[in-house]
């Protein structure tokens, strides 16, 4: 059996393997790295749930190549939160109860993610345009637009808010200059 040495940086890590040159990106991800929040719903790019983003792009990882990742940054559902704080998005489904049975709900995610990226206000209209790739068979999507229309909300005020730095902390001065080392 023939391999290929891929290299790619997954949620921020340099991952290595060699995989064959057949395997499907979202194998590697899910069998070789143990990142299982990305789904294989249907093998053949129909229904969403394996969605992750590929040099910044959403990308249907059932129907990429692992081999053609080699080199590329990628992220998946595991790599959208912020340590322990859920992602606006995350906590949008949470709060609108944009997922029943959950399966969708990873490539759903990702791929509002893309679509907030491309547009930070985008109509109902919009939103549903740009999911209309990932299928839910639970919800009927009017909650899933409203969890996404909510994190747009959150996303547009976190950006916007200004950075206002005290000049003392508890008696001690504050630099916005990064901390010299050593």
């Amino acid at each position: 059996m023939t391999t290929q040495h891929v290299t790619l940086t997954v949620n921020g890590e340099s991952r290595e393997a060699d995989v064959e040159p057949r395997l499907l990106l979202v194998h590697l991800l899910r069998d070789v790295f143990g990142l299982t929040g990305t789904h294989i719903g249907c093998d053949t790019s129909n229904c969403g749930a394996c969605t992750i983003h590929v040099d910044g792009q959403s990308a249907k990882s059932c129907t990429m190549l692992a081999v053609q990742a080699n080199g590329a940054t990628v992220r998946t559902i595991e790599g959208v939160a912020e340590g322990a704080a859920l992602h606006p998005l995350q906590q949008g489904f949470w709060d609108q109860h944009g997922l029943q049975c959950g399966f969708c709900t990873p490539g759903m995610i990702m791929q509002a993610a893309w679509l907030l990226d491309q547009n930070a206000e985008p109509s109902e209209e919009e939103i549903r345009a740009g999911i209309a790739g990932n299928l839910c068979r639970c919800t009927g999507y009017v909650n899933i637009v409203k969890a996404i229309q909510q994190a747009a909300g959150e996303l547009r005020t976190s950006q916007s808010a200004p950075v206002v730095a005290a000049s003392t902390v508890e008696g001690q001065a504050v630099s916005a200059e990064p901390a010299s080392a050593g």
